[in-house]
């Protein structure tokens, strides 16, 4: 390799191409030259203290008058690219025939298009039909304190009403007071809690999401499971109204044949309560095995805000330096929460829950 370089004497653009094509050329030589060795090439081409690149840098770039050093740049960045193309191309030369010999006319690596998960499913669709009713849609977060998850919503500490939802807390929480210790939420409730307090009344929100209780896991319970609860606040909120909203709900849900009827029962966090029962939907009320022939299928708890949390809420808005909007003698409202992987298996017959959370192709390849 010739290690002198010609003086530019000349800066157009005709004789700088015929300058960088001479040197091109030499290297092109070299790369094709008998017994190349990669790596000698590579120190001598593109060496960064004595390399030829560096040379002509020294010698051409930087020597340069002002006005040609940009066309003096372009080609030398063009010249470094064609040599480290021409060295790649040397070091691999398998690569080329590998291309070279592709058949495009083999076909392509499909992508199967993915569905929505049955529990994604069927959250989103009990969702939608509250949306169509005006309702807002409601997030928090899952690890939550026990005021949100249970002070706020009327279960006293010691209560036995915590029993029915013995949940998983967070360890070495013990220094901290019994409202601050972090657990992972048992119901959608808190997110309720929060929005009363970010938000004065009226309100109606739904609010979907996973929650967690320390159950042993058989086919019809898990540890972790999805709930949609909602809440309805504003004045002469009445329980008429209440059933006339999961009324219009099932029947959107399943079809404008349901019945729904309702029970008394007790939750902590309203006040009257009742349990919603709706018409089988396998056999039309008639009695089957799927609603122990009785014709009718329990599916969700509700009730009126009992004004107790009401009062815990306007306490904590104090609290937050906010004005105690949530007055007991002109507003009232009404609380609704109902499991989604229940409603997800009567809908798809799916006889064990923890194929919901199995993660099995198998399984999941029946819904797309």
């Amino acid at each position: 390799m010739s290690t002198d370089l010609p003086e530019l004497k000349k800066f157009d653009e005709a004789s700088l191409d015929a300058a960088f094509a001479a040197v091109r050329d030499e290297a092109t030589s070299a790369t094709k030259a008998a017994g190349f060795d990669a790596e000698q090439f590579r120190l001598q081409w593109l060496g960064r203290k004595q390399g030829r690149l560096k040379s002509i840098s020294d010698a051409w770039l930087k020597t340069a008058p002002p006005e040609a050093k940009k066309l003096i740049g372009q080609r030398f960045n063009a010249l470094k690219e064609s040599i480290e193309l021409a060295l790649a191309a040397q070091e691999a030369p398998g690569a080329a025939k590998e291309i070279s010999g592709l058949d495009i006319t083999l076909p392509g690596t499909s992508r199967r298009v993915g569905v929505e998960h049955p529990l994604v499913k069927t959250m989103a669709e009990i969702v939608s039909v509250f949306q169509r009713m005006g309702y807002s849609v409601g997030l928090g977060p899952e690890v939550e304190t026990d005021f949100y998850n249970f002070e706020a919503l009327n279960f006293p500490p010691n209560h036995p009403a915590r029993d029915t939802q013995d949940t998983l807390v967070v360890a070495d929480q013990e220094k901290k007071p019994l409202r601050e210790r972090l657990l992972m939420r048992t119901h959608t409730s808190p997110v309720q809690i929060r929005t009363m307090l970010e938000q004065a009344p009226p309100l109606r929100i739904v609010i979907p999401g996973k929650v967690h209780r320390n159950d042993a896991a058989d086919a019809t319970h898990s540890p972790v499971f999805h709930q949609v609860e909602g809440l309805c606040v504003g004045e002469d909120i009445t329980f008429s109204d209440l059933k006339g909203t999961l009324d219009y709900a099932m029947k959107a849900f399943f079809g404008s044949s349901v019945k729904t009827r309702f029970f008394p029962s007790f939750f902590p966090f309203t006040e009257p309560s009742a349990d919603v029962q709706i018409s089988c939907i396998f056999c039309s009320g008639k009695g089957c095995r799927k609603c122990k022939h009785s014709g009718w299928i329990e599916l969700l708890g509700c009730g009126m805000v009992d004004p107790a949390v009401f009062e815990q809420v306007n306490q904590r808005r104090i609290e937050l330096g906010r004005d105690p909007v949530y007055d007991t003698a002109k507003i009232s409202g009404f609380a609704f929460g109902m499991g989604v992987d229940r409603i997800a298996m009567m809908k798809y017959g799916i006889s064990d829950i923890g194929l919901l959370y199995s993660g099995d192709m198998r399984f999941l390849e029946q819904f797309a």
